[in-house]
């Protein structure tokens, strides 16, 4: 590493606070009541609980969703033994990645402890706090004895990701390799330069994928291991010594399929490579320096298919690809172990990840890379969101169907779907959502279907049944950009296309357009060019006609322009007097929704009390049940300007007509979400708990706030949801991701599910230049 990245490093580590990790309390104390329950006398009875059934220290603690990661640090990434305490960055960082990749809470373990005796009983005796053990960064021979011993004695997962992490990963990488060159694993020829604990257990592994024992040649720093050598052996070694007379790797590298090395740098010469089996497959995986650079390698064997450790080149065989979603499976399933079956099953549930087409987070991440399934991409991304999903169940299904699981999982898809909140915090509050919409899927036009966010977006809402799409744009563009992204949906079976400017409808649409703009200036011509050149209102036009059930738009261009085409031809709801928008913000603190975040800038009450009871309804399609403020700088009374004479209006309007509808104000954000601080100032408070629906009373004061919670809260938006248009229409911003146009697609099919006959009433105000 270079000097500036060093400074960096520590910079990183000690700002703005020493280290990388700190302990967050799940539950609130905020009285006297909090304190009782959560320490004495109430905690009595969850210690009473499972004294008398062990099992339920998973219910009532934190236990089975907590990893020890424990070293001794005597083989610290490449800097060898450095001892425990220089170890627990390396350590610390284990323990984010578990947090960031898999919701899995975690402590470092750093043990001053060498003697295997010694280090096996302190970790043995941490069983009743853990509900697994990550081993990381022990030295070889003692890793291996340490995990057997640790494994015998303890009820709950111990792996040593150093030797599994890497086995599966490697395994992983193998299988595509093998799968891209066209030949059989039971086959192949496999030279390893890896006599260490990582070496061994990537052998170990391919065994259990298919390789052959007396196919497998293992070369460590002393040479060849055969029959009767004596220098540097253990058991581990001993299980693959061959009987030959070979002594170097470069007696052994002839014919070879697979170089596996984790050894040093420059280990393995160009010459030597192109002694090797056509098409080889090379994993160079020591670090920082492989045993051959990838760019030596490519020269000395174009047909080769090249893997290593580092980030900077193609195939980067990462452990983070695989741990927290080995743990996330075994501890959903109260797992005792991680045994072989679970090992093979998250190796081949990554495998097939890699031949699957890239989600947009990936794609973002690592703009500018060929992420399609091929020489340079045989292994997903590390920052892949799936993974959890796909190698977590896998793991946690293998857990079951080999015996070793104590909470096996009744209702499976219901698990996946569950595990879809470590990929998209939007999974669990969109499911309801989501499910209606799969019961009866409908035609959902899209007005740039040309997009590559629209066009991923097509082939999850295909996959998971959610819509039928059709997509507005150039019919060889599109096909071209879904070849482009390896995506798999076929334009005619699976979406259709439909070119604007050369459909036949174009005409027709075009006089209907001009009739529906009336006396504002639309000619014939005009009208043409609109409904050829602007595809919000050819999709609108499509819905006001029947032709599809619901349209999204707007991941180009600016709001106001799409909300004016929509009113334009579509119009409002029958009896509906105002349109507004309406986004979901979902963080650590939970849902909540705000409005109006982006069509009415200074509504009246009638406006207000109109929205709120249009938000509300919409709330209830999540199967939340609505809880409304009407925020204001006035607190019940506290003030009497213009804007919190309004919401208080508003709210009698509300109260009025929607007398079960649990609303109140007008009040502040803070009482608003806080039901103590609400009953200090008005203790006959209609609205209970805490608002789930926040009504600003202007466009500034709603855009502002929801901006900015997004951001400070690390929150996930669901929208904006368009409210009360006539037919289900809605307009997102162009910041929005593949997930947010899957999610908006949802929801605009149930909107469709309940919609009534058209019948459009006249349009509001257009939008002023400006806003958005």
């Amino acid at each position: 590493m270079s000097g500036d990245f060093d400074a960096m490093a520590l910079e990183y580590h000690r700002n703005p606070k020493p280290g990388k990790l700190a302990i967050v309390a799940t539950k609130p104390m905020a009285n006297q009541r909090d304190l009782a329950l959560a320490y004495s006398p109430g905690v009595a009875a969850a210690s009473s609980a499972i004294a008398a059934d062990p099992a339920q220290a998973a219910e009532l603690t934190a236990r089975a969703n907590l990893v020890a990661v424990i070293t001794n640090g005597t083989a610290v990434l490449g800097l060898g033994d450095i001892g425990p305490m220089a170890a627990k960055p390396v350590m610390e960082g284990k323990a984010v990645l578990f947090k960031k990749f898999a919701g899995i809470d975690c402590f470092d373990l750093e043990l001053n402890e060498k003697d295997v005796d010694g280090l096996v009983d302190t970790i043995v005796r941490l069983e009743p706090t853990f509900g697994a053990i990550n081993l990381e960064d022990i030295a070889a021979p003692a890793c291996f004895e340490v995990e057997r011993r640790c494994r015998e004695r303890m009820k709950i997962p111990v792996f040593h990701d150093d030797q599994h992490g890497t086995a599966i990963v490697v395994g992983a990488a193998v299988l595509n390799g093998l799968k891209l060159v066209g030949k059989d694993i039971a086959t192949v020829k496999v030279v390893s330069t890896g006599g260490g604990a990582a070496g061994i257990a990537c052998l170990d592994l391919m065994l259990s994928l298919g390789v052959k024992r007396e196919n497998v040649w293992l070369v460590d720093r002393i040479g060849v291991v055969h029959k009767g050598r004596n220098e540097e052996m253990n058991p581990y070694k001993d299980a693959y010594a061959q009987e030959t007379d070979a002594r170097v790797l470069n007696d052994v590298i002839d014919g070879a399929d697979i170089f596996l090395g984790l050894s040093g740098a420059k280990v393995l010469k160009p010459e030597m490579l192109t002694r090797m089996a056509d098409r080889p497959l090379v994993l160079a995986l020591a670090n920082p320096e492989p045993e051959i650079m990838p760019d030596l390698a490519r020269q000395a064997r174009p047909d080769a298919i090249i893997a290593t450790g580092r980030s900077d080149f193609p195939n980067q065989v990462n452990n983070v690809l695989c741990f927290p979603f080995i743990f996330r499976g075994a501890l959903d399933v109260g797992a005792t172990t991680v045994n072989e079956e679970m090992k093979i099953a998250a190796t081949h549930a990554m495998a097939s990840l890699a031949q699957a087409e890239p989600s947009d987070v990936v794609a973002a991440a690592y703009v500018g890379e060929n992420l399609r399934f091929g020489p340079d991409y045989i292994l997903p991304k590390p920052f892949d969101p799936r993974l959890v999903i796909e190698v977590s169940s896998a793991v946690a299904k293998a857990a079951m169907e080999s015996g070793v699981a104590t909470r096996p999982i009744v209702d499976f898809r219901a698990y996946r779907d569950s595990l879809g909140q470590y990929v998209f915090r939007s999974g669990l509050v969109m499911k309801p959502v989501i499910t209606k919409a799969k019961a009866a899927p409908k035609r959902i036009v899209y007005a740039e279907g040309e997009e590559p966010r629209v066009l991923r977006c097509a082939q999850v809402v295909v996959d998971d049944g959610i819509a039928h799409p059709v997509l507005l744009g150039r019919a060889d563009v599109i096909e071209r950009t879904i070849a482009d992204m390896g995506l798999r949906i076929r334009i005619g079976k699976d979406v259709e296309v439909i070119e604007a400017a050369r459909d036949l409808r174009c005409h027709n649409y075009a006089e209907v357009y001009r009739q529906l703009m009336g006396r504002r200036g639309v000619s014939p011509a005009n009208a043409l060019n609109v409904v050829r050149t602007q595809p919000s209102v050819f999709g609108a036009l499509m819905v006001r006609r029947g032709e599809a059930d619901g349209m999204v738009c707007g991941t180009s261009g600016r709001y106001g322009d799409h909300f004016n085409h929509v009113m334009d031809v579509i119009g409002l709801r029958k009896g509906v007097k105002v349109a507004g928008a309406m986004n979901g913000l979902i963080s650590q603190k939970g849902t909540h929704f705000i409005c109006d975040t982006y069509v009415n800038h200074d509504p009246t009450a009638e406006q207000v009390a109109e929205i709120a009871r249009l938000a509300a309804e919409e709330v209830k399609r999540f199967g939340i049940e609505p809880k409304v403020a009407l925020l204001s700088h006035s607190n019940f009374g506290s003030a009497d300007t213009p804007s919190a004479r309004k919401m208080r209006l508003a709210y009698q309007l509300i109260a009025e007509e929607n007398p079960d509808l649990e609303v109140d104000g007008e009040m502040h954000a803070d009482a608003a979400l806080s039901e103590v601080l609400r009953k200090g100032v008005l203790p006959d408070s209609r609205l209970k708990g805490e608002a789930n629906l926040l009504v600003m009373p202007t466009l500034d004061a709603a855009n502002i706030a929801f901006n900015m919670l997004k951001i400070m809260a690390d929150a996930q938006n669901v929208g904006p949801m368009l409210l009360g248009a006539a037919r289900p229409v809605h307009i997102v911003t162009p910041s929005v991701t593949t997930r947010g146009l899957v999610n908006m697609t949802a929801v605009a099919v149930v909107d469709a599910q309940l919609a009534a006959p058209v019948n459009a009433a006249p349009r509001p105000p257009a939008l002023q230049d400006g806003e958005d």
